[in-house]
């Protein structure tokens, strides 16, 4: 049985538990608050899923999920992701993160700032640009005419391969973007974010994403 960590249980993060568990993962979920607070979300997962901190999380997990706002993505612990696979969904709303120049001017990558930070982790990008209502309800089986697709982007070809298997098991297409320095291509207010697209056409809204997009 696979056991994914996952770090951050807000809407992301316990959208990805459920159908998580629906497919037969076992989950340890953590928040920032404490596994008490989860008490709830883990009895309404199951006898699959168990609440813990976020170092036993990462510490469980065969690979992880870091879903957890970007202004605090130096406090996830490294060690014991080191040598996994990450799934980050992250995206940058300055308006809750603050600003981040290095995101403003197109020289930084939200994936990219957490593989600086989990330099021996294998950081891909993942369900950054689907609502999280839609994770478990959006996918259709393999083949389906239409089938949305979503986007992935590593710098590690094994940690691109688990997010394209992990989406086909979810009901997702995937189009893989190349390395961690090209996932900005599907960041916020970028033509790709959060719409329903099919392979074909999530190809043509990354390849006409601008760099850079000025901050209201």
């Amino acid at each position: 049985m696979t056991t994914i960590g996952i770090i951050g249980a807000g809407h992301i993060g316990s959208q990805l538990a459920r159908k998580a568990v629906q497919l037969g993962y076992d989950v340890v979920i953590s928040n920032s608050r404490g596994p008490e607070t989860l008490a709830e979300l883990v009895a309404e997962l199951g006898p699959h899923a168990r609440a813990a901190t976020a170092a036993e999380a990462a510490a469980a997990g065969d690979f992880a999920v870091v879903t957890v706002p970007l202004k605090n993505i130096k406090d996830i612990p490294a060690e014991p992701l080191a040598g996994k696979i990450v799934v980050d969904t992250n995206n940058y709303y300055w308006e809750r993160d603050g600003r981040f120049p290095a995101l403003d001017n197109g020289e930084a990558t939200t994936s990219g700032l957490l593989q600086e930070h989990l330099p021996k982790s294998k950081v891909a990008k993942g369900f950054n640009h689907i609502m999280s209502t839609q994770i478990a309800t959006d996918g259709t089986p393999a083949g389906t005419e239409n089938r949305r697709a979503l986007a992935t982007a590593s710098d590690f070809p094994e940690a691109a391969e688990l997010v394209t298997r992990l989406y086909d098991e979810f009901g997702f297409d995937t189009v893989n973007i190349g390395p961690l320095s090209e996932s900005w291509r599907v960041e916020r207010d970028r033509p790709a974010y959060v719409v329903r697209q099919n392979a074909a056409e999530l190809r043509e809204n990354l390849a006409k994403a601008p760099r850079t997009v000025r901050a209201h």
